[in-house]
């Protein structure tokens, strides 16, 4: 990937998708990151070798590719700022920013802009993440190549061909790293409980998902072949399985599921209104 990437925004997001890149192999040179400070620039610049710049138009003039890595409520603020730059340059634009859609995005920067969002989630910063993306019209298929391209150095990348659909892209990968984390709390609350240190309980349960989720990465089988691998007729597994559905697990699940999804399409109302 020789395209010049500019991240407007150095935060921890940000910060992992370049580090994917150069380790993918693309060029330091070829990267440059914007923030209001050169203090807060100063150590990736120094880590990673890239360009920094405080200013985000002359920090574009020359990109191929535009991430917009900023907190959604300063969006329209930056993308404003940006717009006539953009306008001129017409790159290919990036939006990692939760719950602004892309119409209102394009509408900031002028309009008629090839536009990619993305959902990535935290993962990404350990090189494990699940992206989902979602293109407007205007992006070529030699763009939507590249989009993938990026998000693959920290991870996994699926495309929607309906916008709506991040909102379930949020749902099962952007906000799904908590309901695992709840799981591996509860369960070593529970193992300490049973009488084993909270060391000795986090390790295992860590290192179980881990291998669960490795298994279920590697093998042809779907979840709930292996799950049932697992079990044996009146055994331990089977017991615990058990109880999990008849306290309606799968339902909780896809309640919260839902409720997830519903607050990621409230708040793209909310913040396309301001």
């Amino acid at each position: 990937m020789a395209s010049r990437i500019t991240f407007i925004g150095a935060g921890n997001m940000a910060t992992a998708i370049i580090g994917g890149l150069i380790d993918s192999g693309v060029a330091p040179t070829n990267l440059t990151a914007t923030a209001p400070n050169s203090s807060e620039l100063a150590p990736i610049k120094e880590r990673l070798g890239i360009h920094t710049q405080t200013d985000n138009s002359a920090a574009v003039s020359g990109a191929d590719v535009v991430v917009l890595a900023v907190k959604p409520q300063i969006m329209r603020v930056v993308c404003e700022e940006l717009k006539d730059t953009i306008q001129q340059t017409r790159p290919l634009v990036i939006s990692i920013a939760a719950g602004l859609d892309a119409a209102t995005i394009d509408q900031w920067l002028g309009g008629n802009n090839a536009l990619v969002r993305c959902m990535p989630n935290t993962p990404s910063l350990v090189g494990c993440g699940a992206s989902g993306l979602y293109a407007n019209s205007a992006v070529s298929e030699a763009q939507r190549t590249l989009a993938t391209q990026l998000m693959e150095a920290v991870g996994i990348v699926e495309w929607v061909e309906d916008e709506s659909l991040l909102a379930a892209v949020t749902a099962v990968s952007g906000s799904a790293p908590a309901y695992f984390f709840l799981m591996l709390e509860a369960m070593e609350e529970a193992a300490v409980a049973q009488g084993l240190s909270a060391d000795t309980a986090r390790r295992l349960a860590i290192q179980t998902a881990l291998g669960a989720a490795t298994m279920a990465q590697q093998s042809d089988k779907d979840p709930a072949t292996l799950k049932q691998n697992v079990m044996s007729p009146g055994g331990t597994t089977e017991r615990a399985i058990q109880h999990m559905e008849e306290a309606h697990l799968r339902t909780i699940v896809a309640d919260a599921m839902q409720a997830c999804a519903k607050r990621a399409q409230e708040m793209a109302q909310e913040l396309g209104s301001h």
